[in-house]
């Protein structure tokens, strides 16, 4: 549910539909429209804001069902898994069914998921408020790269714990590179989760629509425009196009720590569910590259780009999975 919270997210932010719902009510806002006088009057509350004054100005009431649909699918979905995880975790502890190292580790999903919800509103709330001059209106890219990047901790932690309780562990063969192995799989996790986040910023600034060739960005390796805003340091977060350089240089760099990680893991003797892990990785790393120079070339289509966003959390989930078949086995 977590993954597919992501996916639709990822959907709603690409068919900007995220600032449809212009309020927030935990319970009251569970319910939609039903007549259409409770449609006209949301559609009329919409046209207050500077989305329809600036961007969706010619929009219909149809169009408007539509977007409204997709970001009313979202929050109830993310309603949905918190119910889905505090109902059964408040039984089991009453219970006492949870084991001792098992109750911090609910607190901390159980707190991340209503931290998840806050700050999907606070991120919601930047796209409500009048733009500069020379923007559009849109959520902050720092509030969505928060955003998403709870989400993938959320699901990250979740993935883990749940692999600890499913998988049996299975003894790797000692080698003299096996301890080298576990490092780069750590830092290859860590590379893939920062690559994604970094695609957090360009969906943020729309970054994927300022150089829609490759591998050169338009004629160049490396744009006039890359160091343009001042400060300096403001062109690796709010730039579009140093934050599209960036991407493609972690993406290109994911690709090749990964594949760089099987050459060491063939030097070790993994057992069969390790082998198919990585081998995993790989076939994923090449389907994701594949994905987000297609998303780019093509001028960011919906489907693809819902795909790529998709395949950084496949990708994700896969050096998570093969971390963990690295991890050592307590005596």
């Amino acid at each position: 549910m977590t993954a597919g919270a992501v996916v639709i997210g990822g959907v709603t932010r690409l068919t900007e539909s995220g600032l449809s719902m212009t309020n927030w009510h935990l319970i009251k806002g569970m319910k939609p429209p039903g007549s259409q006088e409770e449609w006209a009057a949301e559609f009329e509350r919409y046209k207050q804001f500077p989305e329809f004054q600036y961007v969706h100005k010619d929009i219909t009431l149809q169009d408007f069902k539509f977007i409204f649909g997709m970001e009313y699918l979202h929050r109830m979905w993310g309603r949905a898994i918190g119910l889905a995880f505090i109902l059964p975790a408040a039984f089991f502890w009453q219970k006492g069914w949870l084991s001792k190292p098992m109750k911090p580790r609910v607190l901390i999903y159980g707190s991340l998921l209503v931290f998840q919800g806050l700050l999907g509103w606070y991120m919601v709330k930047s796209g409500l408020e009048e733009p500069s001059p020379s923007d559009i209106p849109r959520v902050s890219q720092y509030r969505l790269a928060s955003h998403l990047g709870s989400a993938f901790v959320l699901y990250a932690l979740m993935l883990w714990s749940g692999l600890s309780h499913v998988l049996k562990p299975q003894q790797i063969a000692p080698s003299k590179h096996l301890p080298l192995l576990r490092k780069c799989a750590h830092g290859t996790m860590g590379l893939v989760f920062f690559t994604a986040l970094s695609g957090a910023f360009v969906a943020g600034l729309d970054a994927g629509l300022v150089y829609n060739s490759f591998p050169k960005m338009a004629d160049r390796w490396i744009p006039s425009d890359i160091m343009s805003f001042s400060p300096k340091w403001k062109n690796f977060l709010e730039n579009p196009t140093m934050v599209q350089f960036d991407h493609r240089v972690l993406g290109i760099g994911t690709a090749c720590g990964i594949s760089a990680l099987w050459i060491l893991a063939r030097r070790v003797p993994l057992p069969a569910r390790a082998g198919l892990a990585i081998n995993c990785m790989l076939g994923m790393v090449a389907v994701q590259v594949t994905l987000g120079i297609s998303t780019l070339l093509l001028y960011v289509p919906t489907s693809l780009a819902a795909a790529h966003q998709s395949g950084s959390l496949t990708l994700l989930s896969l050096a998570l999975w093969f971390t963990h078949e690295l991890r050592k086995i307590p005596k």
